[in-house]
C-alpha cells in the first residue's frame, strides 16, 4: 500500500528571488572558491584582491597606465590605485554592483584579459564589510560607497585627480572570520604581476616591483639550485618559456595565462610539457621517454589568449581547447565559428622550432642535456624493476588491501555521476600510524571521498637513503601505488594528501619522515598545495553542560574561563584516544589543516639538512625554542 505524501507547503511562497549580493554571499564557492582566514595562498580574501588587481593588469595590457599602487593596511584593508582609463563615469555603480555588466564582453576594449566577465569585482563588493570605488575622468570623479553589496551612498564631483580607478575594500569578518592578509603571500602574487606584464611598475605598500626580463627574472630569481646550464628564455607573439634542467626530482614548471598564475596547470602546461619532451626526443633521434627527458626540468610558461576558459572561478586551472574563438557573420546571414590554432598545436610548433633552433646554436650545452636524460633513464630504469619485484611481492602477500581503505570517488577521475562532481576536490587520503588510529579515522570517514592508508612504524630517513634504497621499502612503495604518482602526477588520485600523526614525539617523527619524502621525491605535490598536515585537538574541556575541544594551550585555558565551574580536561596524546563519535567532528566540514607549504625560492636541500641532518646546535637551539615540554602540555591544574 502506498504511502500518502504529507502536503509540505510547497507554493508561490516558496519561490525566493536573491538579491545579486546574497547569492554570492551564499554560494561564495561559485565565485571565489573557499573562504579561509588567509592562511593559505588559495584562500578568498586573495582571490579577492586579484580580481581587483587584474583589472588594472588589463588595463595596462591594453596600453592605460604604466604603474599601480597597492596598500594593505593592518593587514585587513586594501586599497589598490590605477593610472588608466577608468570606469566610464555614468557606469560606476552599474561596473560594480551589476552582474553581468562590464567592459570585457567586449574584446575591442579588452583583449586578452584575465579578470572575470562582468562578475570579478562585484564578488570583492559583495563580500566586503566596506567597498569603495572611485573613477577619475577628464576632472570628474564618479563614486560609490557600498556595505556588503548594499549601495550606501554615490555622486559625480570635480576632482584634479589623474585618469584611473580607485578601489578601497575590506573583506567580511562575517565571511572571512579571522582573517589577515600575509604579505608573503602578496608580495609573490605582485612579484608575478611584474614578471608577467614587462614594463608595469607595481608599488606594493611603498616598495616598487618591475621586471625588465619576464619569465627568465621568475625563473632566475626562484631557483633554488645551480642549473645543469644556462636558462633557455624563448619569446613569441602570444607566448614565452624559459627551461633548464636541475638534479632535482620531479619537474617545477609556473605556469601563466594573461598574467593569471595557474598553479594547477591545464591544456597550456600539458602541451608544454609534451613539447619539451618531444623536441628533444625528436633533436636527439632517440625514442627517450617523456619522464626520463623532463625529470629535474625547472622552467615556466606564459601564453597570451582571448577569453580564456578557466575551470573553476577561481582560475587556476586553464580549460581552454583554442588559442581563441570568434564568430564571424557570413554573407548569406548566418554565423560561424572561427576557432584559432588549438593551445596543443601553438604550443608544440612553437617550442619545436625556436628550442630546436636555440640548441644548434648552442651545441655546447647539448652533451650536458643528453647525460641528464640518459642518467634519469638509467636509474628510472633501475628503480622501476625494483619496484615491480616490491608491488609483486605485495600483492601475493595482500599487503595492498590491508593498508588502504580507498573511497569511492577520486581526483583523477574525468567524469562523476550527476550531483557528484564536487567529490573531486574533497576526495582526500589520510596517512596515518597504527591500527588504532586508522581505525578510528575508517570508522567515521565519509567512504564518498575520504581514504585511509595505515602505516607501520615509522617509514625510512629518505634524505639519508639512496633513491633504491627508497624503491625497495616497502611502506613508501605502498603509498606511492595508493597515491598513484608512480609514472605521473596528473594521475594523483586524491586531492588532499593529509599526514594525521600522533601529538606525540613518535608521531612528530613520523611527521617529518613522511614530509622529507614528499620533498625529496614529490615536491610538487607540496608546491601544489596537495600535502596538508591535520590538527587534531590536545584537549577536552568539558562540564554538565558543555563540551570544548582545544588545539593549542591557549584555547585550553580560554576554554576552562568561559566554562568555569565543574570542569574537567582531559589531554589527548594520540589519535585512537580519541573516540569515533568525536572523531567525526575533526576530519568533517570543519577539520583542520594546516597546509604544507614550499616556495620555488625555497631550497629543498637546505631545508632538508637542517631538519633531517646530522644533529647541529642550531637545531638544537631552533628545538629548545619552539618546542613545548609535555609537562606545560599536561599542567591543567586550574
Amino acid at each position: 500500500m502506498a504511502q500518502e505524501k504529507k502536503d509540505t507547503g510547497y507554493n508561490e511562497g516558496g519561490i525566493i528571488t536573491l538579491e545579486w549580493y546574497e547569492h554570492i554571499r551564499r554560494r561564495s564557492g561559485m565565485y571565489i572558491g573557499r573562504l579561509g582566514n588567509g592562511e593559505r595562498q588559495g584562500d578568498g580574501i586573495y582571490v579577492l584582491l586579484k580580481e581587483v588587481i587584474d583589472n588594472s593588469v588589463d588595463e595596462f595590457s591594453m596600453g592605460y597606465g604604466k604603474r599601480v599602487d597597492i596598500t594593505i593596511e593592518d593587514d585587513r584593508t586594501v586599497t589598490v590605485r590605477d593610472f588608466g582609463r577608468g570606469i566610464p563615469l555614468g557606469k560606476v555603480v552599474d561596473a560594480t554592483s551589476k552582474l553581468n555588466t562590464g567592459g570585457k564582453f567586449d574584446t575591442a576594449n579588452f583583449q586578452k584579459s584575465v579578470g572575470m566577465n562582468g562578475v570579478g569585482t562585484k564578488a570583492v563588493n559583495a563580500m566586503s564589510s566596506d567597498f569603495y570605488v572611485e573613477s577619475f575622468r577628464d576632472g570628474k570623479g564618479s563614486y560609490a560607497h557600498f556595505s556588503r553589496g548594499i549601495l550606501l551612498d554615490s555622486g559625480l564631483q570635480d576632482t584634479s585627480q589623474k585618469d584611473g580607478t580607485f578601489i578601497r575594500f575590506t573583506p567580511d569578518e562575517q565571511m572571512f572570520e579571522g582573517y589577515s592578509f600575509h604579505m608573503d603571500i602578496v608580495e609573490t602574487m605582485v612579484k608575478n604581476y611584474s614578471y608577467l606584464k614587462k614594463g608595469l611598475t607595481l608599488v606594493l605598500n611603498g616598495t616598487p616591483y618591475k621586471s625588465e626580463n619576464g619569465l627568465l627574472d621568475l625563473v632566475t630569481e626562484n631557483m633554488a639550485e645551480t642549473p645543469l646550464y644556462p636558462l633557455i628564455h624563448l619569446e613569441g607573439e602570444d607566448i614565452e618559456i624559459v627551461l633548464t634542467h636541475g638534479n632535482s626530482y620531479g619537474e617545477n614548471i609556473a605556469s601563466f595565462v594573461n598574467g593569471q598564475n595557474t598553479r594547477d596547470g591545464g591544456t597550456h602546461l600539458a602541451a608544454y610539457r609534451e613539447a619539451i619532451a618531444k623536441t628533444f626526443k625528436d633533436f636527439f633521434k632517440k625514442d627517450y621517454k617523456p619522464e626520463d627527458v623532463r625529470q629535474g626540468v625547472v622552467g615556466a610558461i606564459a601564453i597570451q589568449i582571448q577569453e580564456p576558459i578557466f575551470e573553476g572561478q577561481t582560475k587556476t586551472k586553464l580549460g581552454s581547447t583554442y588559442m581563441y574563438e570568434t564568430q564571424v557573420k557570413n554573407p548569406d546571414g548566418t554565423s560561424t565559428i572561427d576557432r584559432g590554432p588549438t593551445i596543443r598545436s601553438f604550443i608544440n610548433g612553437f617550442v619545436s622550432t625556436e628550442l630546436d633552433n636555440y640548441l644548434h646554436k648552442h651545441l655546447e650545452i647539448v652533451p650536458v642535456i643528453e647525460d641528464k636524460i640518459k642518467a634519469s633513464q638509467a636509474e628510472r630504469e633501475e628503480i622501476s624493476g625494483i619496484q615491480k619485484k616490491t608491488r609483486e611481492r605485495n600483492k601475493k602477500a595482500n599487503v595492498y588491501n590491508r593498508k588502504l581503505r580507498d573511497c569511492r570517488y577520486h581526483f583523477s577521475d574525468t567524469k562523476f555521476p550527476k550531483g557528484k562532481e564536487d567529490e573531486r576536490e574533497r576526495s582526500s587520503i589520510f596517512i596515518t600510524e597504527g591500527d588504532s588510529a586508522s581505525g578510528t579515522i575508517t570508522k567515521v570517514r565519509n567512504a564518498n571521498n575520504q581514504a585511509v592508508f595505515s602505516l607501520r612504524g615509522k617509514p625510512i630517513n629518505c634524505y639519508k637513503e639512496s633513491r633504491k634504497k627508497v624503491a625497495e621499502n616497502e611502506e613508501l612503495n605502498l603509498l606511492i601505488s595508493a597515491l598513484g604518482v608512480e609514472d605521473d602526477l596528473a594521475d594523483l588520485r586524491y586531492n588532499n594528501i593529509i599526514v594525521a600523526t600522533d601529538a606525540d614525539d613518535d608521531g612528530m617523527h613520523i611527521r617529518m619522515l613522511v614530509l622529507t619524502f614528499f620533498m625529496k621525491y614529490y615536491p610538487d605535490l607540496i608546491r601544489r598545495g596537495h600535502v596538508h598536515i591535520l590538527q587534531t585537538p590536545l584537549f577536552r574541556v568539558h562540564n554538565k553542560k558543555e563540551t570544548a575541544y582545544c588545539y593549542s594551550i591557549e584555547e585550553k585555558e580560554a576554554a576552562v574561563k568561559k566554562l568555569k565551574t565543574g570542569v574537567e580536561i582531559t589531554r589527548f596524546k594520540g589519535l585512537g584516544e580519541i573516540s569515533s563519535h568525536e572523531f567525526v567532528d575533526f576530519i568533517g566540514e570543519n577539520m583542520r589543516l594546516d597546509p604544507v607549504k614550499l616556495s620555488d625560492e625555497e631550497s629543498i636541500a637546505e631545508i632538508m639538512e637542517f631538519y633531517m641532518g646530522d644533529n647541529t646546535i642550531e637545531r638544537q637551539v631552533f628545538i629548545r625554542e619552539n618546542l613545548r615540554s609535555e609537562e606545560e602540555l599536561e599542567d591543567v591544574n586550574i
